[in-house]
């Protein structure tokens, strides 16, 4: 088969699935989910295998444990998220008027003459965000109406996604021996060699990346409510799981729960301090002793094409794109990357012909001046 050929049947597939994706996007999450979710796992049921324990023994203790995890989340822990959303919705408008007094004041006292063309701009600013807010809130309640049917989806993932987690675990070396005898002879060690430098980047980011979020969230919630931030449950745990997106997920954290403190705590300082160092040693242990111990640094992905993906993604696909973006963002990473060897060693790139030797290098005016003569003593 041509090179033309195989990359026309290559991207054809690619096309083909993409179309699938965008076509059965409303009813494929309980799927994609527990496909991510049992890709997650699996290294604890190949564990367990190895102590001994069949494959469907190991696959049912993990979906139990992780199953209970679940439970007491939606017992003990969505209540209080819940309650502290509705607060946060209630009394958002009241904090919101509370930090533009706030904001007033202190221009007040340091703009003197200047401060009337400082309130206009904040009366326009003002009135931006109200419309943006009222915009965000009803296209919350029109997706959840038209898109969602909250009700099925949540009854399909609670009790589709783990069935779809268990065979996945039991399944997982049968059916990955079945897709590589579907391989092409010829490319089989090339194909298998990018897998593998796929899965070792979206390994890395699902298993490695998602732990560290998980840390990261238990931090900032138990950090925030401890120091007696207003919502800080609700704002550590957003943030912490937000942290999967490099920078963005922090930067948001810092500014929301700054704001928050503000509102809450001056003329205070030490606890708007606080909230800042708190966020302050988040980062440095992160960057310091998470991501290099538990992520690594086989990720392969750039955060700006990391974050590209995911705004991509989610627009196309909707939570479904959220979960496949980071796979197929590492996918075509180390297709380009193979590609750019490929290109680099072609002769479309050297413009010599296979066993062509390399056209002469033409004399310039330095290699071309006869060489200087070694002067003779008397």
């Amino acid at each position: 088969m041509r090179v033309e050929r195989q990359v026309l049947f290559w991207l054809s597939a690619a096309i083909v699935l993409v179309l699938l994706i965008a076509l059965l996007r409303g009813i494929i999450l309980p799927f994609v989910a527990g496909i991510v979710i049992a890709y997650f796992l699996n290294p604890a049921a190949d564990r367990l295998t190895q102590w001994g324990l069949p494959r469907g023994v190991a696959a049912t203790v993990i979906v139990a444990a992780f199953g209970c995890l679940i439970a007491v989340a939606l017992i003990f822990l969505v209540p209080l998220l819940l309650t502290q959303a509705q607060q946060f919705a209630v009394a958002l408008p009241d904090e919101i008027t509370r930090l533009r007094a706030l904001v007033e004041t202190w221009a007040r006292e340091r703009l003197g003459t200047h401060y009337p063309e400082f309130e206009a701009g904040l009366d326009r600013s003002s009135q931006t965000l109200a419309e943006n807010m009222t915009s965000l809130a009803g296209y919350i309640a029109g997706s959840l109406w038209s898109q969602g049917r909250a009700l099925f989806n949540f009854l399909s993932l609670l009790l589709v996604t783990p069935l779809v987690v268990f065979y996945v675990l039991i399944d997982w070396h049968p059916m990955l021996a079945k897709i590589d005898s579907w391989l092409p002879r010829a490319h089989a060690p090339t194909i298998r060699r990018l897998t593998s430098e796929v899965n070792d980047a979206v390994s890395a980011f699902i298993r490695g990346q998602g732990t560290v979020c998980l840390v990261l969230a238990v931090y900032y919630a138990v950090a925030l409510g401890t120091m007696g931030l207003r919502y800080g449950l609700l704002v550590g745990l957003a943030t912490g799981l937000m942290s999967f997106v490099p920078f963005v997920g922090w930067a948001l954290g810092l500014i929301t729960a700054t704001i928050i403190a503000i509102v809450q705590f001056w003329p205070e300082t030490v606890p708007i301090l606080t909230v800042i160092a708190i966020f302050g040693i988040a980062q440095v242990l992160d960057a310091g002793f998470l991501s290099p111990n538990i992520v690594g640094s086989k990720i392969g992905l750039h955060p700006v094409w990391l974050i590209f993906s995911l705004f991509v993604f989610s627009y196309l696909f909707g939570f479904v794109g959220v979960l496949v973006a980071v796979p197929i963002a590492a996918a075509i990473g180390v297709l380009v990357r193979f590609a750019l060897k490929i290109y680099l060693a072609s002769p479309v790139y050297s413009g010599v012909a296979p066993g062509e030797p390399p056209a002469p290098v033409p004399p310039t005016a330095a290699n071309s001046a006869p060489p200087l003569q070694k002067p003779v003593s008397p």
